[in-house]
C-alpha cells in the first residue's frame, strides 16, 4: 500500500461521479445552467442592494450578505466541477482542495448563521415593530453579519488544518469536490480527531442553528396567535413568508443528504454525490427567486431598472 506524506505537495484526483463517466457531459448542461442562474439572480440582487438606498434597510442588507454567501460556495465548486466534466481535469492540488473545502463548507456555516439572523429580524419585525429601527440599527447588522463570518471561519478552519497532518494511502477521491468526509476517508491515519470534529460543526450548526430559528419563530407564533385581525395576522405571517420558504430549501436538502449518507446504505453511491451537490447549490439558486417574488420592493426595483433600459 502506498503512503503519501507531506500532504502540502500531494495531488488528488476528483473521480467526479463514479459509474456515470460516460454521462459528465450531459450532466454538465443542468449544472452549467444553475450556475449562470445562480449568478445573475444573486449578482442581480446584490447589484440593486447597492445602488438603490431605498433597500439599504436590515432585512435587504442581511439578504446581500446571503447572497455573497452563495456565490462564495458556488464559485468554490461549480468551476472544477465543470472543469471535470467539460475537460476531464480532475487533479487538484492538495493545498488547493483544502482551500476548496474551507469555502464551500465556511460559506455553508455563514449562510447558516445569517439565516438565524434573518429570523431575529422577523421576530423584531413582528413582535416589537415599534422598536425595529432602534433596535436593528446598521452598526448592529453590521456586527452580526462580521459574527456570522467569524463563525464560518472559526469553525471550518481546523477542519483543513486537521487534514494537513494526516499521511494518506489513497489519492483518487470519488466526489466532485474536496467535501471532508471524503478526504478525510482518504487517510491511513488515525482519523477518529477528524470525525469527531466534523459531527461537532455538524451539531452546532445544524442543531443549535435550527434551534435559535425554531425559538425565533416560536415567539412570533405566539405573537400572531394574539392578533384579533386577520389582516394583521396574514400580513404578519406574509412578512415570514419569504424567510420561511429559505430555511425549508437551505435544510430540507441537507438533512436528507446527511441521512441518506449515514442511514441509507442501499442508496448508490452516485446519488449521495449529487445530493451533496444539490443541497449546496439548491438554496443558491432558489433564493434569489423565493425573495424576487416575495418582496414587492425588489420586484419594483427591477421595473424600474428595466424600464430605464430603451432610454
Amino acid at each position: 500500500m502506498l503512503i503519501f506524506n507531506h500532504s502540502s505537495f500531494l495531488t488528488f484526483t476528483l473521480m467526479g461521479i463514479p459509474g456515470l463517466e460516460s454521462q459528465h457531459l450531459w450532466l454538465s448542461l443542468p449544472f452549467f445552467s444553475m450556475f449562470l442562474v445562480i449568478l445573475i439572480g444573486n449578482g442581480a440582487i446584490l447589484f440593486l442592494v447597492a445602488i438603490e438606498r431605498t433597500l439599504h434597510t436590515p432585512v435587504y442588507l442581511l439578504l446581500a450578505l446571503l447572497m455573497v454567501a452563495d456565490l462564495i460556495s458556488t464559485l468554490a465548486l461549480l468551476p472544477k466541477l465543470l472543469c471535470i466534466f467539460w475537460f476531464n481535469d480532475r487533479d487538484i492540488a492538495s493545498n488547493a482542495c483544502f482551500i476548496q473545502m474551507f469555502f464551500i463548507h465556511g460559506a455553508s456555516v455563514v449562510r447558516s448563521a445569517i439565516l438565524v439572523i434573518m429570523a431575529f429580524d422577523r421576530f423584531v419585525a413582528v413582535c416589537k415593530p415599534l422598536h425595529y429601527n432602534t433596535i436593528l440599527s446598521h452598526s448592529f447588522v453590521g456586527r452580526l453579519g462580521l459574527m456570522a463570518l467569524a463563525k464560518g471561519v472559526i469553525l471550518i478552519l481546523p477542519m483543513p488544518l486537521l487534514l494537513q497532518r494526516l499521511t494518506f494511502c489513497h489519492m483518487v477521491i470519488p466526489h466532485t469536490y474536496c467535501d471532508h468526509m471524503a478526504v478525510v476517508k482518504m487517510a491511513c491515519d488515525h482519523t477518529r480527531p477528524n470525525l469527531i470534529y466534523g459531527l461537532f460543526v455538524i451539531l452546532l450548526v445544524v442543531g443549535l442553528d435550527l434551534l435559535l430559528i425554531g425559538f425565533s419563530y416560536g415567539f412570533i407564533l405566539q405573537a400572531v396567535v394574539r392578533l384579533n385581525s386577520q389582516d394583521a395576522t396574514c400580513k404578519a405571517l406574509n412578512t415570514c413568508s419569504a424567510h420561511l420558504f429559505v430555511i425549508l430549501v437551505t435544510y430540507v436538502p441537507a438533512l436528507f443528504s446527511s441521512l441518506t449518507h449515514r442511514f441509507g446504505v442501499s442508496i448508490p453511491p452516485q446519488a449521495h454525490i449529487l445530493l451533496a451537490n444539490l443541497y449546496l447549490l439548491l438554496p443558491s439558486m432558489l433564493n434569489p427567486i423565493i425573495y424576487g417574488i416575495k418582496m414587492k420592493e425588489i420586484q419594483g426595483k427591477v421595473a424600474k431598472c428595466l424600464s430605464r433600459g430603451p432610454a
